[in-house]
């Protein structure tokens, strides 16, 4: 089943299901339907341009043709998560032992360190299979992959076996934050700098009870996003889209907030 058959299905399918009211309906179409144009556009992008990430800290990254869940044309337009860009590049400049990157889906952040800082190693965590042979098939083709061990679940005790070590956590778990990181339960996190993509639409007030378990042991930035995105060398076919597909080729599909916290270690582990 094609693409176009497959979401025309989709769409007889919501107008024909029982729904609490109309806006809601229509809301769950508008959102497929933005989906359907975004991989089109994505499509035109990959004809015309190919699999390397075209700008943003991770530049010149051979990425995948079709990412293992989500968005996938912003980051190879190199403008996803653009409200994190200045703390990756700064990361990029700090000098980390390790990066332990849980959720780390098909390997866009944990395959891009690897590639930014070729003295450390990357430990990348998944819990879904298929992002995981992603992930490695990511770093082999960046050439990455003797640095980079890939793994299933990730579990609170396992911090302290990088205990003593300068760590960055890259932690993107659809709201399992609450479970795994509590300092009061794995210690170790006091002393590990944190990039965490808090679930705010999933659980809310998650946010600000992980600034409250942080905040004696580290230095902390709440990163909001407003979701608009700037492309500073858009490829001219790009520029000629319509306004509308300009804009859903930068949407990263989020259904709610989801602020980032990063967070900086006031001592080491």
């Amino acid at each position: 089943m094609n693409l176009h058959t497959h979401v025309n299905q989709q769409v007889k399918e919501m107008l024909g299901a029982d729904y609490r009211d109309e806006p809601s309906r229509l809301n769950d179409l508008l959102r497929l339907l933005g989906k359907w144009r975004s991989v089109l556009i994505q499509n035109t992008l990959l004809q015309h341009n190919g699999t390397v990430v075209m700008e943003g800290p991770l530049h010149g990254m051979d990425y995948l043709a079709q990412s293992s869940e989500g968005c996938h044309i912003a980051k190879l337009l190199g403008c996803y998560e653009q409200p994190l860009h200045p703390f990756i590049e700064e990361a990029f400049q700090t000098p980390y032992q390790k990066i332990i990157n849980i959720g780390c889906a098909e390997g866009y952040y944990a395959v891009g360190f690897a590639l930014k800082m070729p003295d450390i190693r990357v430990m990348a965590f998944d819990v879904d299979e298929g992002a995981r042979e992603k992930c490695k098939a990511l770093a082999a083709k960046n050439g990455v992959i003797d640095r980079i061990e890939v793994g299933g679940l990730f579990r609170q005790e396992d911090f302290k076996d990088y205990i003593n070590r300068k760590v960055l956590i890259l932690c993107d778990i659809e709201g399992g934050e609450r479970d795994l990181l509590d300092p009061a339960g794995s210690p170790a996190l006091k002393g590990m700098d944190i990039i965490l993509e808090s679930h705010e639409c999933l659980i809310p007030g998650i946010t600000m009870e992980m600034i409250r378990r942080f905040k004696d042991s580290h230095r902390i930035v709440l990163v909001q996003d407003n979701g608009q995105r700037q492309l500073g060398h858009a490829p001219d076919w790009f520029n000629n889209l319509a306004h509308l597909d300009q804009l859903l080729a930068t949407w990263e599909w989020r259904s709610g907030p989801t602020p980032w916290l990063v967070m900086k270690a006031l001592e080491k582990s």
